[in-house]
């Protein structure tokens, strides 16, 4: 959503609005804590930070009617967005959290069937959605050639990504276990629309993961995720949609239904769905919520169960939510579902995936995971290995998480206006962008268009990386 030149001044107008919001003094701060100083070794490893710098900012003065009302039913990534709608992340961090829960594919890996493989598998691509749950920020839109890296040992892998196109908004990204058992690669280019109460974003682009050890791949795409009453009311978030994952090897299928929150709310968060063999045998049932819990069983036990379930139905009556809409400006809020009871676990079911507890500070940090808030630290020194173009050295994004509101608005303009004259620049001279660390090209494994990775980016000859900042 970097922007075209009619919504310029409206938007500059809107940041100045919320500028100020927060001040906070950031002399002694580098985003680690005091100036020169480095997070602990534990056992040898690198112990990350637990906070931010500077707590969120609130958003609940903010009108954004003035500039929505002209994008109903546009696609967003040409309008510039203020930045009260932000978090202090990039779209490649973002992206990043995919990592969070990666012992699952370690543990896909040391799987000796293809079945359990596939579980683990299934668990991960849930787990990758499951920091979203009340992210109701939008992370900064990635400038053109923006990279972003991340190695963590105790955690097993490295990553790299590269915001490869620009219109349309397109990442790249390449992952691989330290220990040479998985690679973990794709592109994403998701569609944003917005609705007049929601926002939506559709995904577009493929995930591949490959089990060396098992000369196996997978590849699916993630559900559709929407942000509700952007503009009055209460932020909430569901997904929803069909992903399916394909092993390319045994021909095994695992389809998931992200259930969409329906009329009362009952299936918000819910997915539901099964692994099937070549022939679309059914071999494993699969139930759970993207933000709590996975779990699988035999699906003889599954419709066991569920036709007692359904035996039972007429002594249970559905009781419809009190949906406290609000009505403000003649507008009417989507209600927010009531949070359900937890997950009901069949007898006999197996533990594929649960959440990460979230720190007790998460509220005031944009609801961000333990994994999530160490993501942008810039350690003491770093700033001399990493590629001029990583997003930790952004300096709007820098700004907005030691809470410098000021600075962080005029950084944002300032970089937006030097990409805008950089693609000038480049249409004078007719000269195409080149990537640095990822090609087009097809996938390997579905022959559809997609960004790989060149290599070479772990070598650290950064010379000839572009100045964007």
């Amino acid at each position: 959503m970097n922007g075209e030149e009619e919504f310029f001044d409206a938007v500059t107008e809107a940041n100045q609005r919320v500028t100020g919001v927060i001040h906070v003094d950031t002399s002694k701060s580098n985003g680690i804590g005091k100036v020169g100083e480095r997070p602990p070794q534990e056992n040898g490893l690198q112990k990350h930070r637990t906070s931010l710098p500077a707590p969120m900012f609130t958003r609940s003065d903010f009108s954004v009617w003035s500039i929505l009302k002209k994008c109903i039913g546009l696609e967003l990534s040409k309008i510039t967005m203020p930045i009260a709608f932000n978090e202090p992340l990039s779209f490649l961090q973002r992206i990043t959290e995919y990592m969070e829960h990666v012992y699952l594919i370690h543990k896909a890996s040391r799987q000796p069937q293809p079945l359990e493989r596939m579980q683990s598998v299934a668990a991960f691509a849930v787990s990758a959605v499951a920091s979203q749950w009340e992210r109701t920020g939008k992370p900064f839109n990635p400038l053109l050639g923006e990279t972003y890296e991340l190695i963590r040992e105790d955690l097993g892998f490295r990553f790299i990504s590269e915001q490869v196109s620009h219109h349309p908004p397109i990442s790249a990204f390449y992952s691989e276990g330290l220990s040479q058992d998985f690679l973990f690669h794709g592109s994403i280019y998701p569609k944003l629309k917005f609705w007049g109460k929601s926002v939506e974003a559709e995904p577009r682009g493929t995930i591949t993961l490959e089990l060396l050890k098992h000369d196996e791949a997978y590849t699916w795409t993630n559900p559709t995720c929407c942000v509700h009453n952007v503009i009055i009311g209460k932020l909430w978030i569901e997904q929803y949609g069909t992903v399916e994952i394909l092993n390319h090897r045994t021909g095994d299928k695992c389809v998931l239904h992200f259930r969409p929150c329906g009329l009362f709310g009952k299936e918000l968060h819910k997915v539901e769905g099964h692994i099937q063999d070549r022939s679309k045998k059914k071999l494993f049932m699969i139930y759970g919520k993207w933000t709590e819990c996975l779990w699988g069983i035999d699906p003889v036990a599954y419709e066991s169960f569920k036709k007692q379930e359904r035996r039972g139905d007429h002594l249970r009556k559905g009781r419809p939510m009190d949906n406290g809409s609000e009505k403000a400006d003649g507008d009417v809020v989507d209600a927010v579902p009531e949070v359900q009871e937890t997950v009901q676990v069949i007898p006999g079911s197996k533990l594929l995936w649960r959440v990460n507890t979230r720190p007790p500070n998460s509220a005031q940090m944009y609801n961000f995971t333990s994994f999530t808030v160490s993501l942008n630290e810039l350690e003491t020194g770093m700033e001399k290995i990493l590629a001029p173009t990583d997003c930790r050295l952004r300096p709007d994004i820098r700004g907005m998480e030691n809470g410098n509101m000021d600075l962080a608005s005029q950084e944002k303009e300032r970089l937006e206006e030097k990409q805008r004259e950089a693609r000038r620049e480049r249409a004078k001279e007719e000269a195409e962008w080149q990537t640095r660390w990822f090609h087009q090209g097809s996938n390997p494994y579905t022959g559809t268009p997609d960004w790989l990775y060149t290599g070479g980016y772990f070598e650290r000859d950064f010379s000839g990386c572009p100045d964007i900042y």
